[in-house]
């Protein structure tokens, strides 16, 4: 199907991947050049992370590259693009980033004001309105005719996808009533969100996009048919994603609990004094190491109360 299309969608594509692609390059670059410098301080980059990092960009040029042609024809094939880009490839994105990586990023001050959008209370709206705004008719089908609104619908698909897993993996600091409780009303909050628009697609009487219709047509099915399909993939999508999260966060909060209760039992050895809210904020706030470092040198006072409290970089 896609090399019917071929003579017409070519240079479209061309021109639509460099100008996606090229400023993805552009940062990765500067990632690399910046995790050389990392790895002569006290603060290196960890091997997986970077792994991560890179990975995100791989399946971005996957989806768009593998998916790019399809996407212009079927709707399932647009969708499964749009979920590489907004949750997976953000979310590899985010993993790979560190606090020193983000120093020099920060120290402008347009980027660090920009800060405020990862808070919990403001990345997930935005995420939520953009994820719906872009799949009205109107927006969606723009999307589709035109090369610079496609790349801009893609580039605040990943954008806002990276600004709402930030919340959960980045190492931007959160507030403090943001912990595991925090944290699984927020990811039940976007999984349900996403699940909702998926529903939408999934039992909608009627289609949505006739652009698709040519498409659909030489793929032998309706785009009734097509848009379920893609409802299916996005419900399907989510469904293991959540799983994963609920996964991950139970998963963090035995291991807080667990390191919480070494770190008093250690201060209890020690004969040193260590309140269990002053302990969970450290582990909270992964200043763990830094505070059994602390006990065990007999000095948890001042000092601990600021490695304690302290949000990350």
């Amino acid at each position: 199907m896609t090399m019917l299309l071929q003579p017409l969608l070519g240079v479209s594509e061309a021109i639509e991947a460099a100008v996606q692609l090229g400023p993805l390059l552009a940062i990765g670059l500067l990632y690399a050049k910046r995790v050389r410098t990392l790895a002569h301080s006290r603060h290196p980059v960890p091997g997986w992370r970077q792994a991560c990092f890179y990975g995100g960009f791989v399946v971005i040029a996957a989806a768009l590259s593998g998916l790019g042609g399809e996407s212009q024809e079927l709707l399932y094939a647009h969708m499964i693009e749009h979920l590489l880009l907004g949750d997976i490839a953000a979310l590899l994105i985010v993993l790979g980033l560190t606090g020193p990586l983000l120093v020099p990023v920060l120290q402008i001050r347009f980027f660090d004001r920009l800060r405020v959008l990862a808070h919990p209370l403001v990345a997930f709206p935005l995420w939520a309105v953009d994820l719906y705004v872009w799949h009205l008719p109107v927006f969606y089908e723009a999307a589709l005719r035109h090369t610079w609104v496609h790349a801009l619908e893609h580039a605040m698909f990943l954008g806002f996808g990276v600004n709402m897993w930030m919340c959960l993996f980045g190492p931007l600091p959160m507030p403090q009533w943001f912990g595991n409780l925090g944290k699984l009303v927020y990811i039940f909050a976007v999984r349900l969100t996403g699940t909702v628009l998926g529903n939408v697609f999934l039992w909608a009487g009627g289609a949505f996009y006739p652009f698709y219709e040519h498409g659909d047509a030489l793929a032998g099915i309706t785009p009734v048919a097509d848009q379920r399909i893609a409802g299916a993939i996005m419900m399907v999508e989510e469904s293991f994603l959540t799983l994963g999260l609920f996964c991950w966060l139970f998963l963090r909060a035995a291991r807080e609990n667990e390191e919480r209760q070494e770190l008093l039992d250690l201060a209890a050895a020690r004969g040193v004094e260590l309140s269990e809210k002053r302990a969970a904020r450290a582990v909270a706030g992964g200043h763990g190491a830094e505070l059994r470092r602390r006990i065990e040198g007999g000095s948890v006072s001042a000092a601990t109360e600021t490695a304690a409290t302290r949000e990350p970089a």
